[in-house]
């Protein structure tokens, strides 16, 4: 909840002079724990968990929907190869199973994705404080009333892009580094394989990043709420023209760090 109002660009709080590493004055903007502080003060520590239902019906939603293509769509167990002379065929089971993977995501991505929509305008009425969205069912009316169907979908393309980007990165990555950077007789080999996949994940989700950031913006965007309405942001005409505007902005990794967030001495000049 909070780093999707650290997304929005909500910065209801001053930043705090510190220093960095080098011992030179830093303007830092408040972190999560701050920020949660004063979401407590706001509306008390219920207001903690706002759109947390919608949230769970959709992890729920996603949960069961890859279950059931997984069950529909059975992927046949392929013995592992990592030998060097088996480059093609070892090469060809990643893809094979990441395609799987792909499939299983994008399908349930869009089940759940209406109600990720209604679970990020829920969350965004703090910085307005408004009351528009207050349940499930009254949102789903709302929605479709003013939007229409698509409106249940705003900002699915990007969520989509970075969810194939990053399952197509991170799988090749790490089949790459244990297929030629791990040696088959090292003994602690199948130790180091079964983090590689980890580690790259941290490292491509950076990469893809933005997509969601993308994604989120453009599902609370020009709803009818102040986050989604200048000065917090114009009115978009698609999530290009979004990722666009961000990118002007030096904006696209706008909440990714939730800790140690440094704030740009353009709009805050240090003394």
């Amino acid at each position: 909840y909070s780093g999707f109002l650290l997304k929005v660009g909500h910065e209801p709080l001053p930043p705090t002079v510190g220093r960095n590493v080098l011992g030179r004055k830093v303007l830092y903007l408040p972190g999560f724990f701050t920020y949660a502080r004063h979401i407590v003060e706001v509306d008390g520590k219920r207001g903690l968990f706002r759109g947390l239902t919608p949230r769970l019906i959709s992890s729920t939603l996603s949960t069961i929907t890859r279950g059931s293509v997984k069950k529909a769509f059975p992927l046949e167990d392929m013995e592992h190869v990592s030998n060097k002379d088996d480059v093609k065929t070892s090469l060809r089971k990643v893809v094979k199973e990441t395609s799987h993977e792909m499939m299983m995501q994008c399908v349930s991505r869009v089940v759940s994705h209406p109600l990720h929509v209604i679970s990020m305008r829920c969350m965004v009425q703090f910085v307005g404080r408004e009351v528009k969205y207050s349940g499930v069912f009254s949102a789903i009316g709302r929605i479709f009333k003013e939007e229409g169907i698509l409106g249940f979908f705003v900002g699915l393309v990007p969520h989509i892009l970075g969810d194939v980007i990053f399952l197509w990165c991170c799988n090749l990555l790490a089949h790459f580094i244990n297929t030629y950077a791990v040696d088959d007789n090292f003994s602690q080999a199948s130790v180091i394989r079964s983090y590689t996949k980890f580690v790259m994940g941290i490292a491509v989700s950076m990469l893809t990043y933005p997509f969601l950031l993308v994604g989120d913006l453009m599902a609370v965007n020009n709803c009818g709420l102040r986050a989604g309405l200048p000065p917090y942001a114009p009115a978009f005409t698609s999530w290009i023209h979004c990722w666009r505007y961000l990118s002007a902005q030096g904006q696209l990794f706008r909440g990714s760090s939730l800790l140690f967030r440094r704030a740009p001495t353009a709009c805050f000049p240090i003394d």
